[in-house]
């Protein structure tokens, strides 16, 4: 792995919250640089600085190293992929219309780590949580004979909802979880928006998110899953049952969860296996990784967004209040930064990975 020259990032869905996200995660990064910005026609042609002009959502200044850059078309993928060693995409469409693209860009060889889920479920593509089913990166070569590629291929990021709960699952997997039942508080930056464009959520509570709920319900056993006749087959336990809540926080989803398991831990081993729990992206210092991946935090009244929600850089989560419960097993409470770790960091965290086992070698 030559590290000594960047790879060149395009960022496909460059004006939205998260391609702002992926753009100040990438600010100075030691192995990417951002090298094409791509969004809607409304934007193409301009700079990127007056393509985001009043539409700036990151609490850091806009990068002056992309503030000049002039925005592509999305749909113009013959230049953006001469221009990219891969890209990252968080475009805003309608789901076939992102299936199809994110598919022509692999056919143009032409890697692509998405934020989206237009492809969680398409069976040769790995829905990467990296510290946790790193294995299923192997069904990629799979993905590459049915697209006909060489290079080109996806890999997704699951919803941010789970991610708050799907790591201590996998830290207890020894104890083969049965069932969970979660409900999960979500920041307003999980749908874009800040206080100012959402007055309606100031000291307030919605009791649903679309979709929200059967992603959370679902796309665990996918992770969970493992890889027969070259497609990822999910996992049939743990069986989940999920409340999706938006709360007036503005970054950090938290989730309060029941657990059953099929071999009875005790508390004590639950908490040594989140604070022992290594994964390959540690094992490898990807630059993203967080140090520990999961932390324990022993007071009663933690994790709190507030104080815990930057952990890692907002890329660890923070698991706290395991306790025994008269109904099921045990339970807890998780928490993770739904932009960070939930979607662009994850996604950088995922192209980290991939370079790592040389994934984007060979352009």
């Amino acid at each position: 792995m030559n590290l000594n020259k960047k790879l060149r990032v395009g960022i496909l869905g460059g004006t939205g919250m998260v391609g702002q996200r992926f753009i100040s995660l990438l600010e100075n990064h030691p192995w990417f640089e951002v090298a094409v910005v791509a969004a809607s026609p409304r934007s193409a042609g301009r700079s990127y600085k007056e393509a985001t002009q009043g539409r700036w959502k990151m609490a850091t200044p806009l990068p002056e190293s992309v503030a000049g850059i002039t925005v592509f078309d999305v749909s113009d993928i013959k230049k953006i992929a001469a221009e990219v060693d891969f890209v990252f995409s968080a475009v805003e469409m309608k789901k076939d219309e992102i299936r199809q693209v994110e598919e022509d860009y692999a056919r143009a060889e032409v890697p692509v780590v998405s934020n989206n889920s237009a492809h969680r479920f398409t069976p040769d593509v790995p829905m990467l949580i990296p510290e946790i089913n790193a294995d299923h990166l192997d069904v990629i070569e799979h993905q590459k004979c049915r697209l006909q590629t060489k290079r080109g291929f996806i890999v997704v990021k699951p919803n941010c909802s789970i991610q708050s709960f799907a790591p201590a699952l996998a830290a207890w997997r020894e104890f083969e979880p049965v069932e969970l039942v979660a409900s999960t508080y979500q920041a307003i930056s999980g749908a874009s928006k800040t206080f100012a464009e959402w007055p309606e959520m100031v000291e307030n509570l919605i009791p649903y998110i679309g979709g929200e709920e059967e992603k959370s319900e679902t796309e665990p056993g996918k992770i969970f899953g493992q890889i027969i006749d070259g497609e990822i087959v999910s996992a049939k336990l743990p069986v989940i049952t999920c409340q999706c809540l938006r709360v007036p926080v503005v970054d950090g989803h938290t989730a309060a969860c029941f657990v059953n398991f099929r071999i009875k831990p005790t508390k004590g081993q639950l908490i040594e296996k989140i604070m022992t729990y290594e994964a390959l992206p540690q094992e490898l210092s990807l630059p993203s990784a967080p140090k520990p991946f999961i932390q324990y935090l022993a007071d009663n009244d933690r994790p709190q967004v507030s104080l815990d929600v930057n952990y890692g850089a907002g890329m660890g989560i923070s698991i706290g209040r395991i306790r025994e419960d008269h109904l099921y097993d045990f339970k807890f409470i998780g928490l993770s930064h739904n932009t960070v770790r939930g979607a662009a960091g994850g996604g950088v965290l995922t192209a980290e990975l991939l370079q790592a086992k040389g994934y984007f070698a060979g352009k």
